[in-house]
């Protein structure tokens, strides 16, 4: 029996081919609304910050301020650049919106005013304080990095919490969608429906590109132009400011429509002015021919 060769690549032709990917879906914008309502002051950040850079879970393990960088055009701030794994082998960098880095300096200006000293080498998320006691558990002043398993158990605190989560039925062995890494499909899927370039996805999610690893080298400002596309389609709440700004945008427009107008009446007039004029030399000059 020992000597029988037996082709199991024959043998395991015939059977059902096992799936190679998890049938599970993104969360929808309102689901991550809704996740966002946790009564926890660290959740919104940490929500905008997956859902538009597209971190893992282990990320938040290095996370410092100082890894933050805003990015600014004439004057304006369009994405924040994020170093990941910042020191490490693995070092790479992404970006996030404008929306995301705003939660994120709100949250570092809570902290400040508290009285945690704040530094570039400050955790990016860090344990809650007792604000009712100067002395209570968890002192503002001794910042505590919240790791990645804390954050993860915060998540499914909330996702549980918000009612998004149900006990699974019978014979189901998962949830609609994961708890954490969801966001990072949602980050890849919105990039590519917004029309970035999947190879420039691949990178600021860390993944490899094959071959294209050795011979691919767009400079670090290509691939934020091409994530600008992203922006609109990543950011979650359209906030009051987007509101303004496009408000601003049409009063200007039609400030300048009535620029040209008033410009178009004056040559009109002159053209009139400068017809009649015509007219009254030509009347005058068939009276003297008389």
């Amino acid at each position: 029996m020992a000597d029988l060769q037996i082709s199991w690549k024959k043998i395991t032709k015939g059977l059902p081919k096992e799936r190679r990917y998890a049938d599970d879906r993104v969360l929808s914008v309102d689901e991550i609304k809704k996740i966002m309502e946790y009564p926890d002051r660290r959740i919104k950040a940490i929500v905008l910050t997956m859902a538009s850079g597209g971190l893992r879970l282990g990320a938040w393990d290095y996370l410092k301020w100082g890894n933050i960088i805003p990015v600014e055009k004439d004057g304006e701030l369009v994405a924040a650049k994020i170093i990941v794994y910042d020191g490490e082998a693995d070092e790479y960098f992404s970006f996030i919106t404008p929306e995301a880095y705003r939660a994120l300096v709100c949250w570092m200006k809570y902290r400040e005013e508290s009285g945690e000293a704040i530094t570039e080498d400050s955790w990016l998320m860090r344990d809650l304080w007792d604000v009712s006691k100067p002395y209570g558990k968890g002192l503002v002043t001794k910042p505590k990095k919240l790791a990645a398993l804390g954050l993860k158990r915060l998540m499914e605190r909330a996702i549980w919490a918000q009612g998004l989560r149900k006990k699974l039925e019978n014979g189901k062995r998962r949830h609609p969608f994961q708890a954490n890494h969801s966001f990072r499909k949602w980050f890849k899927t919105r990039c590519e429906i917004s029309g970035m370039l999947p190879i420039n996805v691949e990178i600021l999610l860390s993944h490899t590109t094959g071959i294209s690893d050795s011979y691919y080298r767009p400079t670090e400002n290509e691939i934020l132009q091409d994530f600008l596309k992203c922006v609109d389609s990543l950011t979650i709440q359209k906030d009051e400011t987007a509101l303004k700004k496009q408000i601003t945008e049409m009063e200007e427009k039609s400030k300048d429509n009535e620029y040209i107008l008033k410009a178009r009446l004056q040559e009109t007039n002159a053209e009139i002015k400068t017809l009649k004029s015509q007219v009254t030399y030509a009347l005058e000059v068939l009276k003297l021919t008389r």
